[in-house]
């Protein structure tokens, strides 16, 4: 795997949560509405807005993700059900959120294109109010984010055996699920800052 982990052994790792989100389901949905992301993008920005901003809706998200934002999908319990979710795994900082991308019977070239997407769309989420400048962020926060840019260009070394490959992929996932979690955990005064008066993200 063309990636080398500097600074994952800061986060504590956790055993691996299993999404309770099927991911062809939710890529099958999005496909069916025309998606402007796949699946893994578009969750990846769905977890990054929620670090920069509140409140960002189910609405907001449709938005950005479809080409005629809440249209056909807004009724569509998958994508209604992940928001909710994702929402509820990072308020309750209690390590269970996880990234949405295909199950470890896929290939390890499609795994590891969906965890570079993932963290495209978080970037991209994250930047909605420029809070992705690592310049700007405090502490780790900003050598998380320079890394997690850095794995938008991880890709499987064919000079590795399976094993290894296998085994960095697993690292790499599991440092973004943290780290995603520690982000948005030290985010939360920026929110503040930029919170509508009355609204709870919860």
């Amino acid at each position: 795997m063309r990636f080398v982990l500097r600074r994952a052994q800061r986060l504590q790792y956790h055993f691996k949560v299993t999404s309770q989100h099927d991911y062809s389901q939710i890529q099958s949905t999005l496909a069916a509405s025309h998606a402007l992301a796949d699946a893994a993008e578009a969750h990846g920005t769905l977890a990054g807005a929620l670090c920069a901003l509140v409140p960002y809706r189910l609405e907001d998200w449709l938005a950005e993700i479809l080409p005629e934002g809440v249209g056909s999908a807004s009724a569509d319990p998958a994508l209604q059900t992940l928001y909710d979710a994702t929402v509820a795994a990072l308020s309750e900082r209690q390590m269970d959120f996880d990234l949405l991308i295909p199950a470890e019977d896929r290939p390890i070239e499609e795994r590891t294109h969906a965890l570079t997407a993932w963290c495209s769309g978080f970037l991209y989420g994250l930047g909605s109010n420029g809070a992705a400048d690592p310049q700007r962020l405090p502490g780790d926060l900003g050598e998380i984010v320079r890394d997690l840019t850095e794995i938008t260009r991880a890709d499987v070394d064919a000079t590795d055996t399976v094993e290894a490959n296998e085994s960095a992929l697993a690292e790499l996932v599991e440092f973004v699920r943290v780290g995603v979690q520690l982000v948005f955990d030290e985010l939360e005064p920026l929110r503040e800052r930029h919170m509508v008066p009355g609204h709870v993200l919860h």
